[in-house]
């Protein structure tokens, strides 16, 4: 299947509607605004009155009103100072880590434009990488804030879920959407940080856990050990311990796939059967399959999630889990269907590590492979 690559991730700028909506809440201006002059660039998940939201898709588009409401999100980010510069193309429905659209284009990935740009979250990831914005506003199910965070050379924070409210905005799989951000730096990062998760609280941590089995089995595995090393010889892994997360035994993948897809029908089936939209074929057998979930299915999966978040809680008391965020590198355009389709499993295995409890998630670009973008990630216990 070919896709069109677009350079400007933008579906709606700043500038293309002069009349739209003030999207702030209309408070008195003040001198605490932390992302002053910062551009935000907003995943086209989230309502801002006045403006279309397309959810990746123009059957969604033709089929919604036009938002009266605002996120509660962009409000805040508005209010602390940034200006907001564009809603920016999402994969349909964002049910897909690719970053591709058969009906708006596939963002071109500036570092390596002849691989993925990841998705969902894709519009906002390339705008940020391509110097067009400071911050990507997007969303996070199944890793749709880290992917693309990697791929690109980013610093994407996926906090704990339900921290950020989801008011007026496209959903997905409400158990498992949340809000997130991607920035070229770190303090960019926190600064949106203290604007979006204003009850968090600092955590001291007395143990690393180094996930050495999954280190192990990525493309990019003697990078990430570099990095390990590195960071030992600054002193910053101190009290380090060797940790396992058995993935195919927890059948991380298959349970958050069951599960996000039980939710995506609960969600969309009813629009979906009622307005026949077109999707771009992997979209499309996914949506079909998800329609076949039994009851007793779900039911098997919850019970797995519940064990799992159980385990990893338990183990996350106190200590910060350094892991892969994605397999390697993004892959290449050109890539065969069936092999996507199996490195999208191996993809999700990682991602569910977090998707399935629930945790927070870092992405740190601290490296890259065949000059393309990757890194590690860091994740700790519920906040």
């Amino acid at each position: 299947m070919k896709h069109s690559i677009v350079q400007n991730p933008f579906l709606i700028s700043s500038d293309q509607d002069a009349n739209r909506a003030d999207f702030s809440s209309k408070k008195e201006s003040t001198a605490d605004q932390p992302l002053k002059s910062l551009c935000l660039a907003v995943k086209d998940l989230f309502h801002m009155a006045g403006l279309p939201t397309t959810a990746g898709n123009p059957t969604w588009l033709a089929t919604h009103s036009i938002p009266t409401q605002t996120s509660s999100s962009v409000i805040a980010l508005l209010d602390a100072g940034a200006e907001f510069c564009g809603k920016t193309i999402t994969d349909e429905l964002a049910y897909s880590l690719n970053g591709q659209n058969i009906h708006y284009g596939t963002p071109e990935n500036p570092s390596t434009p002849d691989r993925l740009p990841g998705g969902s979250s894709s519009g906002s990831a390339i705008a940020v990488s391509a110097g067009l914005a400071d911050i990507g506003l997007g969303t996070d199910t199944g890793g749709s804030i880290r992917v693309p965070s990697s791929y690109n050379g980013l610093f994407g924070l996926r906090p704990t879920h339900g921290v950020i409210e989801m008011d007026n905005m496209v959903g997905l799989a409400p158990s498992f959407d949340t809000v997130g951000w991607m920035t070229k730096d770190l303090k960019t990062l926190a600064s949106v940080a203290k604007v979006l998760l204003k009850e968090s609280t600092e955590t001291s941590f007395n143990k690393v856990l180094i996930c050495d089995n999954l280190i192990d089995q990525v493309a990019h595995s003697s990078e990430l050990k570099k990095q390990l090393d590195v960071w030992r010889q600054k002193g910053f892994l101190t009290n380090e311990t060797p940790f396992h997360i058995d993935t195919q035994a927890w059948k991380a993948s298959e349970t958050f796939r069951t599960l996000q897809g039980a939710e995506i029908w609960c969600e969309h089936g009813e629009w979906i059967e009622a307005e026949k939209p077109v999707f771009a074929p992997d979209i499309q057998i996914r949506l079909e399959w998800c329609a076949t979930i039994s009851a007793d299915d779900v039911a098997i999966a919850k019970q797995q999630r519940q064990a799992f978040t159980d385990w990893i809680q338990s183990e996350l008391k106190d200590s910060v889990l350094i892991m892969p965020t994605t397999p390697g590198l993004s892959p290449l355009f050109e890539i065969d269907v069936d092999e996507l389709a199996e490195y999208r499993n191996q993809l999700m295995d990682i991602t569910a590590v977090a998707g399935l409890a629930g945790l927070p998630q870092l992405h740190l670009p601290v490296c890259e492979l065949e000059g393309a973008p990757c890194g590690l990630s860091l994740v700790v216990e519920r906040q």
